[in-house]
């Protein structure tokens, strides 16, 4: 068979394949552009590997206490030289991005500080490790007497500098930045706008500390936070870093001080870094690392795609096919229910596992709303891998984002538009 019958092997209307070949066609700019940065990220990572003399002695696991691993700390070591921070903490029983996060707050945190978001409310997930919501006992940073105050984006989805500036006072520690959209229609901020919140922050108070959520951000453009004055980052080794390999982890790059005390909260003060075993996952964490900026690549050049088929169906979407990418992330609106419930389901049809499922909107735990995830994924709640998620609430916006390989996307894609056809959603 041919491409086009093997489309159609997927049910696929032959006008939403010429649809998708005619989209491809014109987003050809923009995939060069992914390519260079692909490249220097590549580069980035093979040099760090061998600046740490990584040999496959360092892929061996241990147990118990994990006493000198010699593989975990080469492995800190590749992050914080390919990050250009002055140290790193990766380790596979960080259990999610959000873990991390929270991970570097207590270790920094003390009672009396104040924790400043200026990029509007953190991710969903993080609202009860604030005391945003949730039960009280659960252990929130407010419970811990520290302070959070929260400063609104523009309109525009832009920071607004004066209220920064007037809300960092003498108990600020701490002014937080999430990076990627999350479930917000803006757009994610570039390197170059995290540099100047950087320098702006400092201005008017030198010691405060500037931290980044990186989640969905790892390898998207040339730089990372870390090499433009952040102190201290975090993400998910399910997301960007791991390619698409490791199964499960999470990393924190920064001051070298400053991960000395989240190492304490991470495991136990006086011990740190310095204990716990890496049962055999090395190997996986250093491949996964290897992989990232080609997976991520690959990864972008799907959004671009799906923005522009979006695009040319009439829907809004965000970012624009030809727009700066920073991070993984693709929001398209539907405004209607059964449209972004169509769209998900659609998408895990396409997926290679797990695609005869039927994903519906449920009440998962962390979210303050419904929400649909289509994920046939190979680790599960992997977000580099194709998946597709929404909140069951106006404006009804699907986050597409991941992708292992391009191909995948484009058909991932494709059997979400057949679905928005076939339930009548849409006309071709």
């Amino acid at each position: 068979m041919n491409q086009r019958e093997y489309y159609q092997e997927f049910n696929i209307d032959p006008r939403i394949i010429n649809l998708a070949k005619k989209a491809e066609e014109e987003v050809k700019s923009s995939f060069s552009r992914i390519d260079s940065i692909k490249e220097q990220n590549q580069l980035k990572v093979i040099r760090a590997m061998q600046l740490e003399r990584l040999s496959d002695t360092h892929f061996s696991g241990t147990t118990g206490y994990g006493y000198n691993d010699r593989g975990r700390e080469i492995l800190d070591a590749v992050y914080a030289h390919a990050f250009h921070s002055e140290d790193a903490l990766v380790r596979h029983s960080i259990t999610c991005g959000s873990h991390a996060l929270a991970l570097c707050l207590y270790g920094i945190l003390r009672p009396g500080d104040e924790l400043l978001s200026i990029t509007g409310k953190p991710y969903d997930t993080l609202e009860e490790v604030i005391g945003i919501r949730g039960q009280e006992g659960s252990g929130s940073l407010k419970e811990y007497g520290v302070c959070y105050t929260q400063i609104e984006l523009t309109p525009q989805g832009i920071l607004d500098d004066n209220a920064v500036v007037k809300a960092i006072n003498g108990r600020t520690k701490l002014v937080f930045i999430q990076r990627s959209r999350g479930y917000a229609w803006r757009p994610a901020l570039t390197v170059s706008e995290i540099e100047r919140i950087v320098t702006l922050v400092k201005s008017v108070k030198p010691d405060v500390l500037v931290m980044v959520d990186n989640c969905y951000g790892e390898f998207v453009e040339e730089r990372e936070p870390t090499e433009v004055g952040v102190d201290i980052m975090a993400g998910s080794l399910i997301k960007n870093p791991g390619g698409g390999i490791v199964p499960s982890g999470g990393y924190i790059a920064g001051r070298k001080d400053l991960v000395e005390k989240i190492s304490y909260r991470m495991t136990l003060p006086g011990l740190g870094r310095e204990v716990g075993a890496t049962l055999g996952q090395n190997r996986l964490l250093f491949q996964g690392f290897f992989m990232a900026p080609h997976v991520v690549a690959e990864s972008l050049k799907g959004a671009v795609f799906t923005a522009q088929l979006m695009h040319s169906l009439g829907f809004d979407i965000n970012p624009g096919p030809f727009d700066a990418r920073c991070d993984i992330i693709q929001s398209i609106r539907f405004g209607r229910e059964d449209a972004v419930i169509a769209f998900c389901q659609g998408i895990q049809k396409g997926s290679p596992v797990d695609s005869y499922v039927r994903p519906e909107p449920w009440d998962m735990p962390g979210y303050d709303s419904p929400v649909i995830m289509a994920a046939g994924a190979f680790v599960q709640g992997s977000s580099i891998e194709l998946s597709a998620d929404a909140p069951i609430r106006a404006p009804y916006t699907a986050y597409m984002q991941g992708g292992l390989v391009y191909e995948h996307v484009k058909l991932g894609v494709m059997c979400a538009v057949q679905e928005l056809y076939d339930k009548g959603i849409i006309s071709l």
